[in-house]
């Protein structure tokens, strides 16, 4: 590795700097109102409709309860090192995704590419939401309109239907509701032919979208008081179906199938990287909502206690999740008398259409339907949450003269929320589910992996994983015995494993992509289907080299002197920790702060960004 030293890099005398400028009067961040609050929101935008809807599926194909094994070793040399290095970085520079980027402002166009990811996702993100509205309210009817009860569906339980089916297989009534009646996509030859919007869905996207508005109006102060409700009751609902299931016939078979081991699974890559794949997407990291929730800690706040305990609890929901799944599903497949394996599915297949099919054929399939569909209402708006508070984060930090006018800042978010509408109404059509699934499949594919990759790479070798880790101890106040031994594994983690472990999922999803094509069911999108989602992710981690270009444009000096100048934090970076009235105290008056810093891979021993003192004598 090559070793830059403090002899190689441009000293700057603070003496000889003019004094800068007077500044504005600081506005006061605003912060959580509770250790608590914080938590659930973390907890809430982590734990999403993947904990249920992924992860069962993925533990069962990959060898049952064999595939924990490489889940929890990802955890904890990808998941966990990556989120304590997101929750720190926001929470010491008091930042969102872009402007923390003042500790090196090459990097800015991570900031900026989570903005694209985050915009992605809410794009899509809501629809599943709306799909859950329109679910919920069909769950009041009595039978429940996918039900064989119904009388609509007599015909069809009696009689195998095959007409709508391409693959000739018979249809359930779900199948037939989902497709029909809810999506409309029988009216769709494909990607190229959208159709009209279906204004049922169209009404609970407006009041989704209205929801969530009306929810984060008053930031982080609102929306840290609904995660009390939306954050506790799905762990309320998991309880509950747990119970239900385990008393009905067949729920032990879908135990079974669920965590039956196939040790042999273990010696293929296909399982590693979904386990990797799960860890890194269930967290949410990445994608500017972590950095963005951690940005309104106290100085003081302790990340290494909240990563331990979000990360450790995020895993354990998605492995409670999958008794309340496949107990219920074992009950379904007894009653028909099939495999566990047939009834089994993953993504919306599984919520929209397995669950309630199998639900339907419970006594009271009705108040069942109504909590399970409440539940994925209230795990779709936490995640949701997040992801909005990244971007609105990211702007209002950007444009602060937006977080210091009330008036201004809800016309943001309603403009925001307004805006988002529109464009989901794409979604929403016809053939919105072949949207819905090519932005699903490429907005957190490999643009996100590469935007991450930057991440720990900018901060382990531009900024100094040392300095990283000194101000961590800062943060925490006191560094006990157990923190310097917890922090040398995040050190050889972040600099070592985890770049590694990235570069291995990146070259796993380049491969799969090359190889395998992208399909919605029977339908299989055409290459420019595909090729404009390859440039949805390209977008996003393209903004990297765009804004580092400009970075070094900004500078002045030869190409390697603007390097070493866009590499250095900016004298505000410093400024944004925060005293325990919530206001900003000015520590730096340089035009930046002298740091020059010494990498050296040798021996294990990594020294990174070396701060040396600003006058203040």
């Amino acid at each position: 590795f090559p070793t830059a030293t403090p002899a190689t890099q441009p000293q700057f005398n603070s003496s000889a700097t003019s004094p800068a400028p007077s500044q504005p009067p600081a506005v006061v961040r605003e912060q959580w109102g509770g250790k608590y609050e914080f938590l659930l929101s973390c907890i809430g935008y982590c734990v999403g409709l993947g904990n249920v809807w992924r992860f069962p599926y993925l533990c069962y194909r990959n060898g049952g309860g064999v595939f924990l094994i490489p889940y929890f070793i990802m955890l904890f040399i990808t998941g966990v090192p990556l989120f304590l290095m997101e929750l720190s970085l926001g929470q010491y520079g008091a930042a969102g995704p872009i402007t923390v980027w003042k500790c090196c402002p090459l990097l800015k166009g991570i900031g900026i590419g989570m903005l694209c990811v985050s915009t992605l996702v809410c794009l899509y993100y809501n629809v599943i939401i709306a799909w859950t509205f329109y679910y919920l309210g069909s769950s009041f009817q009595s039978p429940l309109p996918w039900s064989c009860d119904a009388v609509a569906n007599a015909a069809l339980c009696g009689h195998n239907t095959t007409g709508n089916s391409s693959t000739g297989r018979a249809l359930s009534p779900t199948e037939i509701f989902w497709n029909e009646k809810v999506l409309g996509v029988v009216n769709s030859e494909g990607l190229h032919d959208p159709g009209p919007v279906r204004w049922r869905l169209a009404l609970c996207l407006l009041a989704a979208w209205i929801i969530i508005f009306l929810c984060m109006l008053k930031g982080i102060r609102s929306s840290g008081k609904v995660v009390y409700v939306t954050a506790t009751f799905p762990y309320v609902v998991l309880v509950v179906l747990i119970i239900r299931g385990a008393t009905l016939e067949g729920s032990l078979q879908g135990v079974a199938f669920y965590l039956t081991p196939d040790w042999g699974r273990l010696a293929n890559a296909q399982v590693w990287n979904d386990a990797a794949s799960q860890i890194f997407y269930s967290l949410g990291i990445g994608v500017g909502g972590l950095l963005s929730m951690a940005s309104y800690n106290k100085f003081d706040n302790n990340v290494i206690r909240d990563t331990l305990i979000i990360t450790t609890g995020n895993c354990g929901t998605s492995f409670f999740a999958g008794f309340a799944i496949f107990s219920i599903l074992g009950h379904m497949a007894w009653r028909k008398g099939v495999p566990v394996g047939e009834v089994a599915d993953t993504g919306p297949g599984l919520a929209f259409v397995a669950y309630p099919e199998a639900l339907a054929l419970l006594p009271g399939s009705v108040f069942w339907s109504i909590l399970f569909f409440l539940m994925l209402f209230m795990l779709g708006v936490d995640t949701l949450f997040g992801n909005m508070e990244g971007i609105t984060t990211a702007v209002l930090d950007e444009f602060p003269q937006l977080r210091s006018n009330t008036l201004h800042k809800s016309l943001f978010l309603g403009a925001l929320c307004f805006g988002f509408y529109l464009m989901g109404l794409l979604l929403v059509t016809d053939g919105g589910i072949y949207w819905f699934t090519l932005i699903d499949s490429f907005s957190t594919s490999f643009g996100l992996i590469i935007i991450t990759l930057f991440m720990c790479i900018g901060i382990s070798f531009f900024y100094g994983v040392n300095q990283f880790c000194q101000d961590i101890i800062d943060m925490i106040c006191h560094c006990p015995p157990w923190c310097s031994k917890v922090l040398l594994y995040f050190k050889a983690c972040w600099v070592f494993f985890t770049p590694f472990l990235l570069l291995f999922i990146l070259t796993y999803i380049f491969i799969e992509m090359y190889n395998t094509s992208l399909h919605y069911g029977s339908y299989v999108y055409p290459r420019w289907g595909k090729a404009l989602g390859v440039c949805m992710g390209a977008t996003c981690c393209l903004q990297i080299l765009i804004w580092a270009i400009v970075a070094i444009c900004k500078e002045t000096g030869t190409l390697k002197d603007r390097f070493q100048k866009a590499i250095r934090p900016l004298n505000s970076w410093r400024v944004n920790n925060l005293n325990s009235n919530g206001r900003v105290e000015e520590h730096v008056e340089p035009e930046r702060v002298e740091a020059p810093f010494t990498v050296t891979l040798t021996d294990m021993d990594f020294t990174a960004m070396r701060w040396d003192s600003v006058s203040h004598a």
